[in-house]
Parts: structure tokens; sequence; C-alpha cells
């Protein structure tokens, strides 16, 4: 029996029963078979649809949409447990959780619905007009979704979820990412107020270890954070962060990172931190970090530090400038002190596979020094990479800066040895 219509969520269509298969697939044509339709695999399955069923009847959608997203999962989940508890799934107590496990979409018409009551939520839309979306939802995590004629096999939703609470660096060393002696360097570099960029691949860490380093900032300074989607988690006092804004659906507002930089100078900002730097707020954000905002931060996609490089010359020309590319590398040289690359491994493991400074300029090129490096030896009998961290023996240029910023460096810290073995 079908619930009443004001008991269903919205997205759900009510459509009177056709005389015959013939004329309900030619008046509904894009309608999704319902759940109680589909034929169950087992008797898992068919339990998962009966508490499925039983959900839809008794959901006040309107009084659950109007709840905050935190608030929505916490009812739904409560409902859940209370139709479990009335009826015991067939499975031993060991494996409820199966309960609320391995779900799939029924359909691409499922997938499509699923997708416009996000993207509605946050004022966007999608379709054959604008068949794709980024969007941030309102916990923080970030949605992507596409679909046809974009997409071949048809709709796509990806949405990527963040812990709620950011780690530290020691939370990273624990976990290898690093070492006790390269992260001691990394907090002494902030608290130094030396310019970073963090690059590495697309789930490399860059945002998480980027999120570890602002831990190490003052308490007491101004800082200013840029992002496109927010992701970061300063826990300072004194924290103002920005967003940019896509487009509304008439092609207008649109509120860019540069956008933003530009404005952050305005606010006397002891500090800015990019998100992702990945276009024309290259130029403005060298400028800043050659005219005084020392201790920035940001992050980029790149393999190693010589792409960082070649990645920022080709952002700072996409300002539209024409500038000597001379000229651009001695505004890198000038700005940028340290790269830190990570990077994603066999097995998914994540590294910080070197710290490197960069010295100067030499004739037309610019001059880099690793001080820590991480090797890959081999993959472990689980598939995962194993290597070495190492010191390289170079002492940076700047140790005076941490001197004169009261958070000394021993000396011995960059003396040339294998740090640690994660095999």
């Amino acid at each position: 029996m079908n619930p009443p219509e004001n008991a269903r969520p919205s997205g759900w269509r009510s459509t009177p029963p056709p005389q015959s298969p013939t004329e309900h697939a030619r008046a509904v044509p894009s309608e999704p078979a319902p759940l109680s339709a589909l034929e169950p695999r087992s008797a898992l399955d068919r339990y998962k649809r009966d508490i499925h069923n039983q959900l839809i009847k008794t959901l006040d959608s309107g009084r659950l949409g109007a709840l905050p997203l935190d608030r929505q999962r916490t009812e739904l989940r409560t409902m859940l447990t209370k139709a479990i508890a009335a009826e015991p799934p067939p499975v031993p107590r060991s494996e409820y959780d199966q309960v609320i496990t391995d779900l799939r979409f029924r359909d691409d018409d499922h997938v499509r619905q699923v997708i416009d009551r996000i993207v509605v939520r946050v004022n966007r839309r999608v379709d054959e007009s604008s068949p794709m979306v980024d969007a941030r939802l309102p916990d923080g995590s970030r949605v992507n979704a596409i679909i046809p004629p974009l997409s071949l096999r048809g709709p796509l939703i990806s949405i990527r979820r963040f812990s709620g609470k950011a780690k530290s660096l020691d939370d990273l060393t624990q976990l290898l990412m690093l070492t006790p002696e390269m992260s001691a360097f990394m907090q002494a570099a902030v608290k130094a107020r030396l310019n970073i960029v963090i690059s590495g691949g697309t789930g490399s860490g860059k945002t998480t270890l980027l999120n570890a380093l602002s831990h190490s900032i003052p308490d007491t300074e101004r800082v200013v954070t840029i992002e496109d989607s927010a992701e970061l988690k300063l826990q300072q006092r004194h924290v103002l962060p920005l967003e940019s804004r896509p487009a509304n659906l008439e092609g207008k507002g649109e509120v860019t990172v540069r956008d933003l930089v530009r404005n952050a100078l305005r606010m006397r900002p002891d500090r800015i931190v990019i998100g992702e730097c990945r276009g024309a707020e290259a130029l403005d954000m060298l400028q800043a970090m050659n005219t005084g905002h020392d201790g920035s931060l940001t992050t980029l996609h790149a393999n190693n530090s010589r792409d960082v490089l070649a990645r920022l010359e080709t952002m700072v020309m996409m300002a539209g400038y024409d500038l000597p590319v001379r000229v651009i590398r001695q505004q890198i040289a000038g700005a940028i002190d340290l790269i830190v690359q990570t990077n994603r491994l066999q097995g998914g493991v994540r590294r910080v596979t070197a710290i490197t400074e960069l010295v100067g300029m030499e004739q037309e090129t610019i001059t880099l020094q690793d001080l820590f490096d991480y090797h890959q030896t081999g993959v472990s009998g689980q598939g995962k990479a194993v290597g070495m961290f190492r010191a390289t023996g170079v002492r940076p240029s700047f140790m005076e800066r941490f001197a004169t910023a009261n958070c000394p460096v021993p000396p011995d810290l960059f003396t040339e040895r294998i740090l640690l073995r994660d095999f």
C-alpha cells in the first residue's frame, strides 16, 4: 500500500496507475520503479526494503527539511534504530550494521533525484544548460555532480566529507606522514614567518598538512583565509575566513579567489592563508608575500618541487600581464621560502617526500636545495609503499630568522642521516 502523499519526502511524484504497461511507459518515461517493486536478492534485502518503506510512511519531510543537516541525520538514525528494535533483522546482532550499509541507487533517475535535492539546498541547479556543479554542503562536505551529455554513463555524484577535527603535526607524525625532526622544523618555520607552499597530487594530504601547520600560528595574529570551498579549520581567535562565490543562475555575481586576495590586503592581515592556488591569484599572492605579509601559506597541485616553480610561472601568466620570465622567477624566489612536497604512494600511504628551500636566483634559474626527503624502497606484503626519511645534511640559509623569532632550531637537526624507516 502506498503511503499518503503528504508523508512522502520532496522529490517523490504520485502518478495514477496506467491502464496497461505500454501506456504506463509512454505516460511516465522517467519515473523510477518504486522500491517495493524491485526484486529483493536476499532476506536481508527484503528486510531493508520493508524498513525503508516504513520510514517513508512515518517521515514528516516538511518538519525534517527545516532542521540543520546534522539534526536530520540524528532524527533519521533515531527512527531507524526504533524500527530495527521493533522488528530485528534476519541476521545476528553482531551484523546489525549491515542494515545501514551497502546502499545502492535504484537507477539513473534516482541519482538525478538525489542530485537535484542536494543542489537546490545550496541555491544551485543541474540541467542541460548547466550540466555540472561544484558546491559546499552545510556540514562542510564538498559535492560535485555531472550529468549527461558531459557524463557518458549517466549522472554522477561525488561527495568529499571531512573529519570534524583537524589533525595536528603530532597526529601526522604518528601516521608516519613525516618524522618528529621534520615536524619540529616546520613548526619553527611557521613561527619564524616563512612563506610556505605545500604541493602534491589530489588526495596526497595537502589540506590536512596545511591545517596541521596552521596550529603553530600564534594566537595573537590576525589571519585571513581564502578558499574556493571552506575546508580549513584554523583554531586561532582572530581568523577571518573568506570563500569565493560562483556566478548565479544569470551568470552574474561571481567573486573569485583573486578578488578575495586583493581584498584581504585591505584587511590588515598578519598572514594570508590560501586554501589552494590555481590561477591568476598566484601573482597577487606573490606580491603580498613580497610586501610584508610574511608567514603566508598555500597549497597547489604539482608532482615535485621543480614542478611547483613551473606551475607558479604559468599561473602568474594567467593574470594577463606581459611579464618577462626572469621577472616572474625573481618574484617567486623572493616570495617563497619553503616548498613541502606531499605524495600519495602505493597502497594509499601519504608521505612528506621533500622539504625544499628556495635559495635564490642563479642567472635565469631558481636554485633549490632539499633539507629533508623520503625515498621509497619497495612495497610491503600488504601492498603499501615502504621507504626511509632522510636529513640531507644541508643547513638552510635562514637559520638566523629562527633565532630572531625566538624559536631556535639545533644545527644538528640537519646532520645527514636516516631519520626513520617505515618498514
